[in-house]
Order: structure tokens, then sequence, then C-alpha cells
């Protein structure tokens, strides 16, 4: 088997510093600028390999002056970027990232090359993804491409929808685990149980996935960590978050995703992934930007969360 395969989104991200977020209308001067890689796929396969993982990145970029900055940390880091093409005449995608005083942020993405990881982009790599222990799945490319993936999939498939579109019920149960948000989980439940009323408590919400087929799930709470529902497991169990003071969030849902894969690389145990993906999201949301903050093997990581009774 070859690892991780990370099939998703490549960006630059233009960073942006605000005091307060601006309200319709308003101009506000902002406190400083700077281009970083990002997307949501590029962030994950980051995230996975300075914590060792061997990962392969399949996606696409533009040929556009952007093109580099958005490959650069993949690059460095050692992720496997042959089975990234180049769109001619395409801009790379793009993220305006506008951060607040509290580390709060807003994010407008502009698709660009992304748009044409579609599934026949994907299949000219089916036999990595057939040979792949993992492959991790976002929502900024298109549904044939994320559909093409995960039937392709020779191992497992962690999905996080985001952002939410439809797709297959067959392609959303196989998820192992499905990786959401409140906001998501409740988009999600309609897209599999349509009509159905979407319960309020988070872990009323995971128990409504599982009944709808979804067999693991783990569902992000930001600050206050996650809740996990292993497969086979009837009990939710929640997996509190470090306190740490966030200077900049962009990106820790990634961070964490991307240490959720490399954990479960070496090991079965998902509650276990889960607290060790809480650490490292932690320690992301400390510093500025979104793969620039990531940990490597060696980093000291925020306190480890206490097991859950």
């Amino acid at each position: 088997m070859t690892g991780i395969v990370v099939v998703g989104s490549i960006n630059a991200d233009l960073n942006l510093r605000v005091e307060r977020h601006p309200g319709p209308g308003e101009t506000l001067i902002g406190a400083d600028g700077s281009v970083t890689p990002g997307g949501k796929g590029a962030n994950q396969a980051v995230a996975a390999r300075r914590l060792g993982a061997e990962v392969r990145m399949v996606g696409a970029v533009g040929d556009d002056a952007h093109a580099g900055a958005a490959l650069s940390l993949l690059k460095e880091c050692g992720v496997g970027v042959g089975t990234v093409s180049t769109s001619p005449g395409t801009p790379t995608g793009l993220a305006v990232v506008t951060v607040d005083e509290h580390g709060e942020n807003t994010i407008v993405v502009v698709p660009g090359a992304n748009t044409t990881v579609d599934a026949a982009a994907v299949g000219a790599h089916a036999a990595l993804l057939e040979d792949a222990d993992i492959v991790v799945l976002q929502g900024e490319i298109p549904r044939s491409g994320i559909e093409a993936a995960a039937r392709l999939c020779g191992g497992r498939v962690i999905l996080n929808p985001a952002p939410v579109l439809e797709l297959d019920a067959e392609v959303l149960h196989r998820a192992d685990p499905l990786v959401v948000n409140e906001h998501e989980a409740g988009l999600v439940l309609g897209l599999l149980a349509p009509g159905k009323d979407v319960p309020e408590d988070a872990g009323d919400m995971l128990q409504a996935l599982r009944r709808a087929g979804i067999g693991s799930l783990v569902l992000t709470l930001g600050g206050e960590g996650a809740l996990v529902l292993p497969a086979g497991a009837t009990e939710v169990v929640p997996v509190p978050a470090s306190p740490v003071a966030a200077v900049d969030t962009t990106g820790a849902g990634d961070a964490f995703i991307g240490a959720l894969a490399a954990h479960l690389l070496k090991s079965d145990d998902l509650v276990e992934a889960a607290r060790f993906a809480a650490r490292v999201g932690a320690f992301a949301v400390r510093s500025e930007g979104a793969q620039p903050s990531y940990p490597y093997m060696t980093d000291d990581l925020p306190g480890p969360v206490e097991a859950s009774r």
C-alpha cells in the first residue's frame, strides 16, 4: 500500500489582518497582508506529511504566478506532487482569508484550477488510489472527482465534505470516518434523510447520521473539541480540546484531519486518533496562517486532552 493520498484543492491564500470584520458596505484598513499556500486538500496533505506520514497529492494548479506559492510547502515537506497537474490558461485557486484580532476568520474561495479535478482527472490516477491505505477527500473539487476517488480507493476513505455538496449516498456511506462540523452534519443528514428533522444536540446528530448509514463519524466542535462515534460503537465519545490562546484559526480543521489520517495510518483506534488530532489542531491556532502553522513530529504539542470517561 502507498500511505495517504489526498485528492483535493490547492490554493494560494491571500491573508489579511483586521481589528474586526467589516459590515456590509463598510471599508476597513487592514494591518497586514501576505500570500501563503493553502487549499483544504493541500493543507491536509502538509499536516499529515509533517507528522511523518507518506503522502501524495492529486490536484491541479494554474499556469500563473500563484502556482509556485501554492505548491511551495507541499514540495518543501516532501509531499509527492508528481500527480498534481497544471491547467493551462486557468488561474490557481485563490482564497481571501480575513482574520480579526480574536483569531476568527472569514474566507472567500475562488476555485480556479481546482474545478478541473473531475472524474477524468482523478481516474488518471486509478492505480495510485486503488493501492492507497487512506484516501482523504474534501468538498473543494467537483462532485465527480470526489465520487470517482471514493469509488477507486482500495483502502480507507476519510471524507470531509466541506463545503457540503450533493454526493451519492453510496459515497457518503464509504466514509470511515465522515468528518464534519455541526453545520455540515446537518446538511449531510439532509442529503441522506431528506425531510427528517435535524436534531439540535450534536450527539443526537451523530446518532441520526449513524441511522442514515454512516459507519464511523467525527464531529468537530472548534474550541470545544470533538465528538467521536467509532464503527460498531453505540456511545458517542467526547474529545475535549487542549486549552490554548487562539491567534489564527485558519486551517485548524485541516490540521485536525491531516493528523487524524496520519494517526489512523498507524493505528485503527479512531478515538485515540481524534485525541491526537485535537492536540495538533490546538497547536495550529497558536500562530498565523494555515500550512505554516502546522507542527512537525518533533514539535511539542499542547498538553494531551483528558481521556473521556
